[in-house]
């Protein structure tokens, strides 16, 4: 692992990439997303921008929240580990 901060990591790059593009896919705006999830939209741009990290539980509902599979994901983080 590079460094020691995981929100500007290599893999949380990835992750926050892979998310953006998931809900992009999904047809979502972050304010869609956000209503969904029951959070500020500031914090899907925030996440998407890698400026605030998702704890597990929250990365387990903003996968629920886009019907997308939190292990597709994990797989992301893991490509180049």
């Amino acid at each position: 692992m590079k460094g020691t901060k995981s929100v500007i990591s290599d893999e949380n790059k990835r992750l926050c990439v892979w998310l953006k593009r998931q809900r992009q896919e999904k047809g979502h705006t972050m304010r869609s997303l956000s209503e969904i999830l029951g959070t500020p939209h500031s914090f899907i741009g925030k996440v998407e921008n890698q400026e605030r990290r998702l704890d597990v539980i929250e990365y387990v509902r903003y996968c629920q929240a886009l019907s997308i599979d939190p292990m597709d994901g994990l797989k992301q983080v893991l490509i180049e580990a």
